[in-house]
């Protein structure tokens, strides 16, 4: 553990995390500069404020996979910035939006400029979804890499535009073309045993 004091510490609570630690665990959680830098037992570390959690869960982070801000073309039903706002108000720290927009995220142009509006008005991690569909099946394995892509989307029921892949052989021309991402590891920084 480092010298400098810690923004905070939350002491007392549970914390439901994925991690090697279990689901959810008895642990005090330290922030500095706004992140969580530290797990484990801080009853003794020096912190500007302290919160005691007893009897409380504690998330410190939630991610929502499949959220739909509707922008651009659909901002009457919300927008990025708002979106984003009600996410951080709820907890929720990153947010993956979805591609049935007007137009749809399915090029590299689209999705540049879904970041493009994104940027400075969304107050939590974002990323986009490129929308498969018949004309873009056999380029999704290079775009779906793409700065801000969070992966590709298969719409396989209803849908807007030509988001619908509707038949087998569609279907399997976007399957081939794809390419499966690495799970990022969890890793938590822990500072002491309890």
């Amino acid at each position: 553990m480092t010298d400098a004091p810690f923004d905070l510490i939350i002491h007392g609570g549970t914390v439901c995390c994925p991690s090697t630690l279990g689901a959810r665990v008895q642990v005090d959680l330290a922030i500095r500069g706004g992140k969580f830098v530290a797990f484990g037992n801080l009853r003794d570390a020096v912190a500007q404020e302290r919160i005691d959690a007893t009897g409380l869960n504690i998330l410190p982070g939630v991610i929502d996979s499949q959220v739909h801000m509707r922008e651009p073309g659909l901002e009457h039903k919300e927008d990025l910035a708002h979106g984003a706002l009600g996410a951080v108000l709820g907890g929720v720290t990153t947010v993956f939006e979805m591609p049935n927009t007007k137009p749809n995220t399915d090029t590299p142009a689209a999705l540049a400029d879904t970041l493009q509006r994104a940027s400075g008005r969304m107050r939590c991690d974002h990323a986009f979804f490129l929308g498969a569909t018949a004309d873009n099946a056999e380029q999704l394995a290079t775009w779906e890499n793409l700065p801000g892509a969070a992966g590709v989307k298969i719409f396989m029921g209803s849908s807007t535009g030509s988001l619908l892949v509707e038949d087998d052989p569609t279907l399997l021309r976007v399957l081939r073309s794809g390419r499966r991402r690495q799970p990022v590891r969890f890793v938590e920084t822990m500072t002491a045993e309890r």
